[in-house]
């Protein structure tokens, strides 16, 4: 098992919280991973995944504050030096993505294009 020493992306105080809350959750699969990665859609080309998985042959493995992380290799070039943040307030509740790679995002913040 090789762990990365720099991280591909970020997370911010507030989405480390967040995702320890989730993963201290009763019946939550110690053996998952945060899966980090895109795939094709969403109204600007691209679309964020972040969500508990299993590790598949192929996926670079890193750590942020003692949450395991995994990305698909390729995807790496989308998503190099993102900030993955939590905003719980009214008006902006979930995930949010701030990434330099992007050369277009939509309003909701959940799809790109580069």
């Amino acid at each position: 098992m090789e762990i990365a020493i720099n991280t591909p992306v970020t997370l911010t105080e507030g989405a480390i919280s967040e995702l320890n809350r989730l993963m201290n959750e009763t019946g939550f699969d110690q053996t998952q991973y945060l899966r980090v990665g895109v795939k094709g859609g969403g109204c600007s080309g691209m679309t964020y995944l972040l969500g508990f998985d299993a590790k598949e042959v192929g996926d670079d493995e890193f750590e942020i504050d003692s949450i395991r992380c995994i990305m698909t290799k390729a995807h790496e070039i989308y998503l190099m030096g993102m900030e993955i943040d939590f905003q719980g307030g009214l008006n902006t509740r979930g995930f949010t993505f701030t990434n330099p790679n992007a050369s277009k995002t939509c309003g909701c913040g959940t799809s790109f294009a580069v």
